[in-house]
């Protein structure tokens, strides 16, 4: 219980600095939405009432205040360039950002988990070697080049996948499928090569500690000994990793939404700082920052599941 409220506490301080940090980072930057909105052609008196109407005539801090207090009501404030409420604006973007990171997170796992115990078996192995050289290629390489060698490949190419557009999961699951996996692949290439590695060198550890020994000197099969003492162990570096991952996921989509034309929050982040809608701004870089705390809480809870020696 002392474990939960600590790190509780350490949630809402955490999202307390990351919201007080966004809010002055994008008011202070150069610009006036008012001109990025009315144009270059609006005049004085039109600058003056839209800045009375939106309440950019308020001191810094007290803007800041009114911001706050709404996002703790559920009130994200209204969107300077769509004068709509931003949760309104925000509504169907969410679901496609969701579903994109998840593909994502779940071929990492699905895919990095068994080709990290594959290769951590095998080590030794010249097909182990050429492996663990491509994880190393697979690391270096940005996702939004992969993103486009993919779509020159499995769209251009071959006409495996829709080049770009979007389908939504009501109109058709395999539809869907499609416009989602070559991006989520881009996404999770270079997260799949970091879980090999680090699940390898992880598990070629434990490997050497003593109980591995003791285990076999009890006669225990190789497979026993990996699946049921090795892999448990090897896994809380992983566990770590794989939160960080969940960062770099909702980062990369960024850039990914836009590269295969995708309606969700990183598209709709990009086009909201060109018009320096900040409201709008302000709420998806917050609730982006809120997914990657909440995930990092999870992965301590998992530690405490995994590992009985963090519970003393």
């Amino acid at each position: 219980m002392k474990f939960l409220l600590k790190k509780f506490f350490s949630f809402i301080a955490t999202i307390f600095i990351v919201s007080l940090t966004i809010f002055f980072i994008f008011n202070v930057l150069p610009g006036n939405p008012a001109h990025a909105i009315l144009g270059i052609d609006a005049d004085n008196q039109q600058i003056k009432l839209f800045e009375e109407d939106l309440g950019l005539d308020k001191p810094l801090h007290l803007r800041y205040i009114d911001w706050i207090t709404g996002v703790a009501q559920g009130d994200l404030g209204e969107s300077y360039k769509y004068r709509q409420p931003v949760e309104d604006v925000m509504q169907d973007r969410i679901p496609v950002s969701f579903s994109l990171a998840i593909i994502a997170l779940l071929l990492t796992v699905v895919i990095g988990v068994p080709l990290g115990i594959l290769i951590a078996r095998t080590d030794g192995k010249w097909y182990s070697t050429v492996l663990s050289m491509i994880t190393q290629l697979g690391i270096s390489t940005p996702s939004f080049w992969l993103g486009f060698i993919l779509i020159l490949i499995f769209a251009v190419k071959l006409g495996l996948f829709p080049t770009y557009g979007f389908v939504p999961w009501s109109e058709s699951f395999f539809g869907a499928l499609r416009s989602y996996f070559l991006p989520a692949l881009a996404i999770a290439i270079s997260n799949i090569a970091i879980v090999i590695r680090y699940l390898r060198n992880s598990i070629l550890d434990q490997s050497k500690q003593d109980y591995v020994r003791t285990a076999k000197v009890k006669g225990l099969g190789t497979s026993e000994i990996m699946y049921g003492h090795v892999l448990k162990n090897a896994f809380l570096p992983v566990l770590t990793i794989l939160g960080l991952i969940t960062a770099d996921t909702l980062g990369g989509s960024i850039i990914i939404e836009n590269v295969f034309a995708l309606p969700g929050l990183g598209n709709l982040l990009v086009a909201s700082i060109e018009s320096r809608d900040f409201p709008l701004i302000q709420s998806l870089i917050l609730i982006i920052s809120l997914i990657i705390i909440v995930a990092n809480f999870i992965v301590d809870l998992l530690y405490r599941v995994i590992d009985p020696r963090i519970r003393i």
